[in-house]
């Protein structure tokens, strides 16, 4: 009698941890679960010789989509380096359509960014990158020719501008997450986050000295187009395409469909509260950004000084450069090392720094109508503290999610952070001020009003740091499911493959032990009937031919 199908079991499940199994397991079976549990010491233990196996390749990799990175934040920023020439040259827009030419930029780019994390996860992504980055260089060019008359032109393809960015920020990460694990991986990471501030000072900067020098705010614009050209060429040329799940040894992962992502990392608590911290960094980031060196320089006007936007905004570059540089790189080595003692050492680095972050930028705000140099050093330790996160922010996601999700999770995590993040501060910032001040203010009244609009982001920062403490209540434990599941698709599939090369190796000895018997069948065939020849019948029996 057929017995009934089993139920599957729980032991079989690779989404319930290891650690979760000892209880479901009779005692006999507890030594399986400590077999895979060295197994992961002893992958830990290999870590750092794993680290040290890269090639100048997979480095070159890194550094051109560093140089990417640093070149797609300089386009971003360029317009905020000018804004007030901007505003001057389109008959005078006022504060909220010129935070709105921001939010344009920001919504298409959010909006496209599950689309391309989509794509990166299934289809080639040096392709995807190439393609985008060219598209993003011929309508920034483009939009440098727009006349006076058609502010919206401009406005649209500003807005096409997140087309090309959105087909690579989703993408190269997970690049760098398959060339590299671990603790290289924070480092790797580091690097090509630094991009981020180092970038947006050097908008703040290239723009500002290019209008200067040229005459014209349109030739700010004219930069980033031919680096991008060499950026695609680069990654025709340099730029390896790992396997998906390389560096954790998953080559050939299979895919999930798109509906079960998405209902994984929406029940990925790690992914989505990180993802809340990270939408009030945008938030912040994106409204200083771009109204910090309008701010300032009314600031210095209300104090009766005379300055340029073009030097407020060469000093807002300078200080944004330095302080990404040392809060990305301090970020990766505190929580590096603060990981070795705390397993929970990401989140919390991350919300230390939102936290710490809140008091600075009050400070530089309450105090920029009195001291200007006091104000600068504040806002350089508000955004050193701010840029602690970057990095760690993205291996967070990286370490939390499977190989063949990461595009998707990073699509998804821009769009969540943009969306609620910085697609709406600049333009919020703006209108708050504008309803504050009135229409055509003075200077003293346009100070104040952008002063009181620009404290919601100490506020802000605060609900970061929440988000981010939260994040370390579940890190560990969707660290390694992740890690679980990684293990077991590696391990199904190698049994799968193993099968198949038994199944075909007896399928050819099969197959030669046919022909073999095949060739000598004559030596076992039973003996022809020679009745007729030893006993012939009786010639009566024989009937006559007619």
């Amino acid at each position: 009698m057929m017995q009934p199908a089993s139920e599957p079991s729980l032991v079989d499940d690779p989404r319930v941890a290891v650690s979760d199994r000892r209880s479901i397991l009779p005692i006999s079976d507890h030594q399986e679960v400590d077999e895979i549990s060295a197994d992961n010491d002893e992958n830990n233990e290999r870590d750092n010789e794993d680290n040290r196996l890269f090639t100048t390749r997979d480095l070159s990799t890194v550094l051109v989509l560093f140089y990417i990175n640093l070149l797609n934040y300089m386009d971003r920023f360029t317009i905020a380096g000018v804004i007030p020439k901007v505003q001057s040259y389109y008959y005078d827009v006022d504060n909220a359509l010129a935070g709105l030419l921001q939010t344009v930029f920001i919504c298409s780019y959010m909006i496209l960014s599950p689309i391309f994390g989509y794509l990166g996860d299934r289809y080639n992504r040096k392709l995807l990158m190439g393609v985008g980055i060219f598209f993003w260089s011929a309508v920034t060019l483009a939009g440098s020719f727009i006349p006076e008359d058609y502010y919206w032109a401009f406005m649209l393809l500003r807005g096409m501008v997140g087309v090309g960015e959105a087909s690579y920020s989703t993408i190269a990460p997970t690049i760098i997450a398959d060339l590299y694990s671990k603790s290289m991986r924070s480092k790797m990471l580091a690097i090509f986050y630094i991009a981020i501030p180092f970038g947006s000072g050097l908008g703040y900067i290239a723009g500002s000295q290019v209008a200067e020098l040229m005459g014209e705010w349109q030739w700010a614009l004219r930069v980033t187009p031919g680096l991008g050209l060499i950026a695609v060429i680069l990654i025709v040329v340099v730029v390896r395409e790992p396997e998906r799940g390389e560096s954790e040894g998953g080559s050939h992962l299979g895919h999930t469909g798109f509906i079960a992502d998405l209902r994984s990392l929406c029940f990925n608590k790690s992914f989505v509260c990180s993802s809340l911290g990270f939408t009030s960094v945008a938030f912040v980031t994106g409204a200083l950004a771009w109204w910090a060196p309008k701010f300032m320089l009314l600031s210095i006007n209300v104090q009766g000084y005379n300055e340029t936007i073009d030097s407020v905004s060469w000093i807002f570059g300078i200080i944004t450069c330095a302080a990404g540089l040392i809060g990305v790189c301090s970020g990766s080595q505190i929580a590096n090392w603060y990981k070795k003692k705390n397993p929970r050492a990401d989140p919390l680095v991350c919300a230390f720094g939102m936290l710490s972050c809140a008091p600075f930028l009050y400070l530089a705000l309450a105090l920029s109508r009195y001291n200007t140099p006091v104000t600068w050093v504040l806002i350089f330790f508000g955004e050193t503290l701010l840029c602690l996160n970057w990095s760690i922010v993205a291996d967070i996601l990286l370490y939390t999610v499977i190989p063949t999700r990461r595009s998707t999770a990073e699509a998804f995590q821009i769009l969540m952070s943009h969306l609620f993040g910085d697609a709406g501060s600049p333009y919020l910032v703006g209108a708050v001020s504008d309803a504050v001040s009135g229409p055509k203010p003075d200077t003293v009244t346009e100070f104040i009003s952008l002063q009181n609009s620009l404290y919601m982001t100490a506020f802000v920062t605060v609900l970061g740091g929440a988000a981010f403490l939260f994040t370390a209540l579940f890190i560990e434990k969707d660290k390694k499911r992740a890690e679980q599941i990684v293990r077991v698709e590696i391990k199904t599939r190698k049994e799968s493959l193993l099968v198949e090369q038994v199944a075909l190796e007896e399928s050819h000895h099969h197959t030669e032990n046919s022909e073999s018997n095949d060739q000598y069948s004559y030596l076992n065939a039973p003996a022809p009937d020679t009745t007729y020849v030893t006993n012939p019948p009786p010639l009566s029996d024989i009937s006559p031919v007619v």
